[in-house]
């Protein structure tokens, strides 16, 4: 009867590890699945059968390029972008994935501003697909300021399949946290982190 109670025990502190921070606007029919998929440690694997290779973008002036293309295609007449970067510090310090902003500044009697886009560092080594899901995030707020039905339609717009990103995205950091800050299959370790 002990062990049976350590059991549960263990059971609820091994369900509330899993609170799924990432996922908390979801239904809890799809937490229900991502659980189960965690408790039969299956959730990397899927994972990475589905997402099985990373981008090669790993300087500044790739992504920029990489951006700048993007922003041609879709958003050829928003602003320009003055900067582009990847940013290591952006998760700790303002807790999110990416940023766009504006930075204005007096030159004469004019007020310019500035666009910068920064995506966080641990887009440098993930599968494409969730770089573009962020690049595309951060492009929107060009025209877009709210995140709002216009925003998300200029989103799927510029990529038709960004929901289903967003959500694979949001799986691969719970799989991370899940994992204790890597996420290792194989023998093959993507390093990606997230606060």
């Amino acid at each position: 009867m002990a062990n049976q109670m350590v059991g549960e025990s263990n059971n609820a502190h091994a369900e509330s590890m899993h609170a799924l921070k990432y996922l908390t606007g979801y239904p809890e029919q799809v937490k229900t699945q991502v659980r189960h998929l965690i408790r039969e440690g299956r959730l990397g694997d899927m994972l990475l059968q589905k997402y099985p290779a990373t981008h090669d973008i790993r300087t500044d002036k790739a992504l920029y390029d990489y951006v700048a293309e993007l922003k041609n295609r879709f958003l050829r007449n928003a602003v320009p972008l003055s900067k582009v970067a990847f940013d290591s510090r952006i998760n700790v310090v303002r807790n999110a994935l990416g940023l766009h902003t504006a930075i204005s500044r007096v030159q004469g009697n004019k007020l310019k501003a500035r666009h910068e886009i920064r995506i966080a560092s641990l887009f440098r080594e993930t599968p494409p697909e969730f770089l573009k899901m962020i690049v595309v995030h951060e492009l929107a707020h060009l025209k877009e300021p709210q995140h709002d039905k216009a925003f998300y339609q200029l989103c799927r717009h510029m990529e038709p399949q960004y929901h289903q990103y967003e959500f694979d995205l949001r799986l691969h950091m719970t799989q991370i946290d899940d994992a204790g800050g890597s996420f290792q299959e194989s023998g093959k370790v993507l390093p990606l982190t997230i606060s």
